[in-house]
């Protein structure tokens, strides 16, 4: 059952990526990688969310949880468009550009993970 959970929930982590993709491009185009390092800090603010929330409060299968966190998420996040976009400006001598950006996603991530993390423990509602 984990793997039709991850391929389900991967379906919806791809779209909700390639959407954003579009809106966040629609609205500030593509001269920086503003979708991917949208998408990179909110995904990673909802793996710290989620996985505290499915491990301490909500009660959910372990099947289910792995497909929200590695099929879901998996398809939503985008590292490894991220070390493309880096290449592709480094390549392109974009090297302020490539070094705001590596950093940016870096950080900005890890500290909505932390954040995610933070609120999940402390909201102080239990399922």
């Amino acid at each position: 059952m984990t793997f039709v959970y991850i391929a389900i929930f991967a379906i919806f982590g791809a779209y909700a990526r390639y959407g954003q993709t579009l809106a966040v491009q629609s609205v500030l185009g593509r001269g920086f990688p503003f979708a991917t390092l949208s998408i990179n800090v909110l995904g990673s603010f909802l793996m710290g969310f989620l996985f505290f929330e499915t491990l301490e409060r909500i009660n959910i299968s372990p099947e289910l949880r792995t497909g929200i966190l590695t099929g879901g998420l998996g398809a939503y996040t985008t590292f490894s468009t991220f070390s493309l976009e880096s290449l592709n400006l480094i390549e392109n001598g974009e090297l302020v550009k490539a070094g705001l950006y590596m950093v940016g996603s870096v950080v900005l991530s890890v500290a909505a993970a932390i954040f995610g993390a933070y609120l999940s423990r402390n909201l102080g509602v239990t399922v």
